[in-house]
């Protein structure tokens, strides 16, 4: 059964190239919350901090705060991207994310390339492939741009082709960032009803956004994050109020 368990999650970074210990300083001084010295003598900076909470099967959880406040860096720590520092994390389940647009896409490579590799990584043979790459070319309204190597996409054609490529499989545990809204009106009414299927389908969603209309329409739980930390957990019309 699919299920996601924090507990004491900490997440760090190191702020390279401070060098002059009176910089140290001055930041240890003035950010004493998020900012400490670790055991390499580096400043790092403390992005998650002790996340205690379980997901399981069924829930629909949305991850809200505002800029900074750790949303997108527990997504990635969830998907794997990050490496916790401190606590234990364990995700069970196949994982489906929609994080970054560019993630795993090769910019010299065309769009069909592009999809046709990742048929075969999934275990497609060639002519399975193939039709994915047209599938997926119209669904994301590339027309003559499949052909195109990647690097002279605009920003939303790559959003459309990564979306499009990422919502091919439905997985047990879904993870969304709110870029998947962005592009133009037409495609994201066209994601809007691909995505109500993935939610739909998938054990667990986490979604991160500011959009509380989505958070109300999709999700039964909300959790609140503030400077890396937990300040509410619990369903969305509760967190909603206290935020």
């Amino acid at each position: 059964m699919p299920y996601i368990a924090a507990r004491d999650l900490t997440i760090e970074f190191p702020l390279y190239h401070l060098g002059a210990r009176s910089l140290k300083k001055r930041l240890l001084a003035h950010s004493p919350l998020r900012l400490r010295q670790d055991e390499a003598n580096r400043v790092v900076v403390s992005a998650l901090r002790g996340l205690d909470f379980r997901i399981g099967a069924g829930e629909r959880v949305a991850l809200i705060g505002r800029n900074g406040a750790g949303k997108t860096t527990l997504l990635r720590t969830l998907a794997g991207v990050y490496e916790p520092v401190g606590g234990r994390l364990e995700v069970q389940g196949q994982i489906g994310a929609l994080i970054d647009p560019a993630a795993g896409m090769d910019q010299e490579s065309t769009g069909r390339e592009n999809i046709t590799l990742r048929g075969l990584f999934r275990g497609m043979d060639e002519a399975e492939s193939a039709a994915l790459a047209e599938e997926i070319g119209a669904f994301a309204g590339l027309g003559e741009f499949l052909d195109v190597p990647v690097r002279s996409y605009s920003a939303g054609m790559q959003v459309r082709l990564s979306f499009a490529i990422a919502t091919v499989m439905s997985p047990e545990v879904l993870l969304m960032d709110e870029w998947f809204l962005a592009g133009d009106a037409e495609f994201r009414e066209k994601a809007r009803e691909k995505l109500t299927g993935l939610v739909e389908d998938a054990d667990i969603l986490v979604l991160a956004t500011h959009d509380m209309g989505v958070v109300r329409e999709w999700c039964t739980r909300a959790i609140l994050l503030d400077a890396g930390r937990i300040l509410a957990d619990g369903p969305v019309a509760e967190v909603l109020a206290a935020a």
